[in-house]
């Protein structure tokens, strides 16, 4: 049978009587995925395994424990043999032919009636390959595919959206963490869902490049802030999540980061759930961490600090630890860098602490400046160092590879973290 012979097709067989003859590992197989059809299973053989009698013992499907006989055809639609004798099943192909009913025909596949493919299923996609006959050739080509679905690589949205009934189906919100800004650092779950979206609601600071791939019809509603100018309230954001969702769209809060490391994801999702609209987090890598970590420094490192906060503001800086062992992350800090500086400075942190600000992680056009507590401010001002920018204090600065040598003790002196893709002033 040639590829060209085939024509592919899908069969509901919910509440249908179905056949399989034989009791082995091939058996088993198909009578599961016949099951899971909704299939009423009826398997024929002097002897099954293990698993298939368990199914049985469940009530789940009909096993009859002897040799097959034609009138085990009568009323049945499909039939799957594989019992290993190509006697037996050549001769229950034949019997299926002769009354018109399907037949897999596992000893010969050229031969065979119909073919089983290789069956992958994503959300509400079900993948189906047949591949010439190569049963592992078929296997590894749908992995491939249902990798790519998977990871948003491939369109997994969906454009019919009434149901049968006529209505549109529930909307629902997904709140995504983009990450720093690559659009290589969201997460799989993110990317997919993003291909999913029929709305995009963006921050600014999310991967904005990945905007650029969704389908033409995608909307994209821009809710950016900047520090000190919101102009889409975050109210107003959330009833844009509710408002889009309940007319059925799947919308995606597409968001800088992670959604609740200072990013209102909480906020949102609990609007979302008090209006009844079904609401997924997705977490994504915060650029508290992920932005030094670009510039090669790790928030705690063995010898230097064993922990850190953040903040946003230099008013919260009177709760955190102020020694140079106690990593401090501040966010959206740039405007209050000079009050942060003396705040910590009056706590009694060392003024010759190390400070270093990454401005654009991970963007072609990052920058780190590197300086103390009592330098960073004056510094920062000479270079014009903008947002978006993460500003870490703390001895940790010392293991980046652009921190002064003078910084660098003789215990991390030959340190070498990942090359990061950064310049310097």
């Amino acid at each position: 049978m040639a590829i060209q012979d085939i024509y592919p097709t899908a069969l509901r067989l919910l509440g249908r009587p179905v056949l399989v003859v034989g009791g082995g590992p091939v058996a088993e197989r198909r009578a599961k995925g016949l099951l899971d059809a909704g299939a009423k299973v009826t398997v024929v053989a002097p002897v099954a395994s293990e698993n298939l009698r368990g199914l049985a013992d469940a009530g789940l499907l009909t096993w009859e424990p002897r040799e097959y006989r034609t009138s085990d055809l009568d009323g049945v639609w499909f039939v799957q043999t594989a019992t290993g004798t190509a006697a037996v099943d050549t001769q229950v192909a034949a019997d299926a032919e002769a009354q018109r009913i399907w037949c897999v025909n596992a000893s010969d596949h050229e031969s065979s009636a119909a073919w089983t493919p290789a069956v992958a299923v994503v959300d509400d996609v079900k993948i189906a390959i047949n591949a010439g006959g190569d049963p592992r050739r078929a296997m590894a080509l749908r992995d491939a595919v249902a990798t790519a679905l998977e990871a948003g690589d491939l369109p997994l949205r969906r454009h019919r959206k009434p149901d049968a009934a006529g209505k549109a189906p529930a909307g629902s919100v997904a709140l995504v963490g983009g990450g720093p800004g690559d659009s290589g650092l969201i997460t799989v779950r993110g990317r997919r869902l993003l291909g999913q979206a029929d709305v995009v609601v963006a921050d600014r600071l999310g991967p904005r490049e990945l905007l650029k791939e969704l389908a033409p019809d995608v909307r994209v509603i821009e809710v950016g802030k900047t520090p000190g100018h919101h102009p889409v309230p975050q109210l107003e954001i959330n009833r844009i999540l509710v408002d889009e969702a309940l007319k059925g769209n799947r919308v995606v809060r597409l968001k800088g980061g992670d959604p609740y490391v200072l990013g209102r994801g909480g906020e949102e999702a609990e609007f979302c759930r008090q209006n009844g609209v079904e609401v997924e987090v997705v977490s994504g890598v915060t650029s508290a961490i992920s932005v030094p970590a670009a510039a090669g420094i790790p928030v705690t490192h063995r010898g230097l600090a064993k922990g850190f906060s953040v903040v946003t503001g230099h008013e919260e800086l009177s709760e955190v630890p102020a020694r140079p062992d106690h990593t401090v992350v501040l966010l959206m800090g740039v405007a209050q860098l000079r009050d942060s500086a003396a705040a910590l400075a009056g706590s009694g942190l060392p003024l010759d602490t190390p400070v270093g600000i990454v401005e654009n992680g991970y963007l072609p056009d990052q920058r780190v400046t590197i300086g103390t507590l009592g330098t960073i401010a004056d510094q920062a001002e000479a270079v014009g160092v903008a947002n978006p920018a993460v500003i870490v204090i703390g001895d940790v600065v010392r293991v980046s590879p652009f921190a002064p040598q003078h910084f660098k003790t003789a215990d991390y002196s030959t340190i070498s973290p990942n090359r990061p893709r950064v310049r310097t002033n």
